[in-house]
This record gives C-alpha cells, sequence and structure tokens, in this order.
C-alpha cells in the first residue's frame, strides 16, 4: 500500500488553490488521477509523486504531476530512468512520457519507440483510450516494450511467435518494432542507391554531351546532303534539257520509224534479218517457258505441246537462214 505520507501529498496538490495550482480544474478528474496514481505505486513501489512545471513545445506551460521512477526490464542491463507527466486532460489524453539518459548510457538513435530526446511513443499511447487505458497498463506495457527492445542496448526486436500465444496490444508493439527497423534498413539502402545515382550523374550528363554533339554533326550531314540532293536534280535537269535539244539535233535527218535499228538494203536482207529475229525470238520463248515449268507456272504436257510447235517453227526458219547464207548462219548467236 502506498504511504500515508504520499498519500497526503497527493491530495494536498491536487486541493491547492494557490499561484503554484496544478492545471486540473475538474473534481472528477481529480479522483481519477489520485486513484491511478496510487494504483501505479501499489504496484510499482520504486516510483514516486512531485510537482513540477511543463513545458510544452509551442512554448506554454503547465503545472503537472509526475511519477518518476525506475524500471528493471532485464538481467545484465541497466535500469531505465523514466518519468510519466499526467496531462492537463488526462485520462482522456494520454501522459507524456520520457525516458532519462545516464552519464554513462544513451539512447540509441534506432529505437523504434523513444526518440533521441528521451520522448517516449508506442503504440499504446497512440491508441489511448480510457477507459481502457490507465497508468499502470502503461507501464506494464513500457516493460513489455522494453524487455524486448532496450533503449540503452541496440537490439532489434526478433519476430513474435504464433499470433494465439500474445495478446493483440503485444503483437502490435512487435509489429511496430519489426516495422520501424525494416524502414531503417530500407533508408539506408534508398541512400546508398540515391549516393550511386548521384555519382552517376556526371557521366550521364557527359554522355549527354556526347549524343547531343553527335545529333548535331548528323543533323549537319542531313543539309550537306540535302544540299547536295538538290544539285544533282539541278545539274540532271539541266543534263535532260541539254539532251533534248542536242538529240533533236543529231536526228535531222531520222528515220520515219524510231523503233528500226536497221535497214534491208535488199529482199535477201530483209528476209535475213527477219529469220534471225524470229529465231531470237523463238529461243527467248522456249527459256521463259522453261522457267514457266519450273516454278509449276505451265504444266508438262502444255510445255512439251508448245517446245514441239516452236521447234517445228525454228526448225523451218534456221533452214531458210542456211538457203540465205549457208551453213555457217547456225552458229550466228
Amino acid at each position: 500500500m502506498p504511504s500515508s505520507s504520499l498519500i497526503e501529498f497527493i491530495d494536498t496538490a491536487l486541493s491547492c488553490r494557490s499561484d503554484f495550482a496544478l492545471s486540473y480544474s475538474d473534481s472528477k478528474q481529480k479522483w481519477l488521477i489520485r486513484k491511478h496514481l496510487l494504483s501505479l505505486i501499489q504496484d510499482h513501489p520504486t516510483f514516486t509523486i512531485s510537482t513540477d512545471t511543463f513545458f510544452h513545445d509551442d512554448g506554454t506551460t503547465v503545472n503537472l504531476l509526475c511519477a518518476t521512477g525506475h524500471l528493471h526490464v532485464a538481467n545484465h542491463t541497466p535500469s531505465i530512468p523514466l518519468t510519466i507527466w499526467i496531462h492537463k486532460n488526462y485520462p482522456l489524453m494520454p501522459p507524456m512520457v520520457y525516458v532519462l539518459s545516464y552519464s554513462m548510457w544513451s539512447i540509441h538513435q534506432d529505437h523504434p519507440f523513444v526518440h533521441s530526446s528521451g520522448a517516449t511513443s508506442s503504440p499504446y499511447l497512440q491508441t489511448w483510450e480510457f477507459p481502457r487505458c490507465n497508468l499502470t497498463g502503461l507501464v506494464h506495457n513500457l516493460v513489455e516494450i522494453f524487455s524486448r527492445d532496450h533503449p540503452f542496448v541496440y537490439s532489434p526486436a526478433a519476430s513474435f511467435t504464433h499470433p494465439s500465444l500474445i495478446s493483440k496490444m503485444e503483437a502490435l508493439d512487435r509489429l511496430s518494432g519489426m516495422l520501424h527497423y525494416d524502414t531503417i534498413v530500407l533508408l539506408a539502402q534508398t541512400a546508398v542507391e540515391i549516393e550511386g545515382l548521384y555519382n552517376l550523374q556526371p557521366e550521364m550528363v557527359k554522355r549527354n554531351d556526347i549524343i547531343s554533339s553527335m545529333i548535331m554533326e548528323l543533323e549537319h550531314e542531313r543539309m550537306n546532303l540535302t544540299h547536295k540532293v538538290k544539285n544533282l536534280m539541278n545539274q540532271a535537269d539541266v543534263l535532260v534539257n541539254w539532251l533534248r535539244v542536242n538529240d533533236a539535233k543529231s536526228h535531222g535527218t531520222k528515220l520515219e520509224d524510231d523503233d528500226i535499228a536497221f535497214v534491208a538494203g535488199d529482199e535477201d536482207s530483209r528476209l535475213l534479218i527477219e529469220s534471225l529475229a524470229t529465231d531470237s525470238a523463238i529461243e527467248d520463248t522456249m527459256y521463259a517457258l522453261d522457267k514457266a515449268v519450273e516454278q509449276g507456272v505451265v504444266s508438262f504436257d502444255a510445255y512439251f505441246r508448245q517446245v514441239r510447235m516452236l521447234a517445228r517453227e525454228q526448225f523451218f526458219f534456221r533452214a531458210k537462214l542456211v538457203k540465205l547464207r549457208g551453213p555457217s548462219i547456225l552458229h550466228c548467236p
């Protein structure tokens, strides 16, 4: 049981109406604060109760009750000095909790629930809801948290066992701690990647300059080629015009039919030219038929009939050539 002197101190502090009066105004609120403080002292006798001025981050000050003590969470680890400030609107608002550093022990910077300044936050405080939450439950939760993740000893929390073996709050605490450390690792990896990308930036700028220079050279070459094409087109037009004019002049005595390349001097010559032309045409036709058969365009029977007919006709014209020029004509190409 709390000592009578402690009970008297709490009662006096809550009933004081002087300039040093506490910032608790509602009588029902004061009764709940008294009840919760006595319950805390009964479960944790090492805590002491005092009053002091609390400075908020915005500069405002309030006179509050606070509980100060040490938590022993595990063997071979230092005890954890703790101060719990009772909020002006307690129990509707959670208390403010601070871990105090030793001269030889400091709070490690990666702790998931304790800031380097000592300010402490946990899922229990973040989800504070009266009457489910109170001072005794808070300290019990802090003992569980610090037994797994001591604020003075770096020891990332291990994954918990089967969910059926732990409470919902403990699972939430462990999950928060695991996420915190995973976030630290991820941030470290991200910092390394950012540093790598930052170091790569000058090389990328250099390559960009090279590519830009190559693009400019290619564009300059394209413009030169375009200019050369225009010049060649102009020269081609000049050449075509020149050919049109000079070709007409060179054919002042041209034949009536431009397609006639040779003119026979007599009847025998005319027959000779026609026979040679016909023989060449038959050879070309046979060659075309050979290709058509190879490609499957003409059937073999049709090919055979056509070749026989052409061969007969070719024999007739070659006989005429022999008669006109003699046997040597058969060896003409």
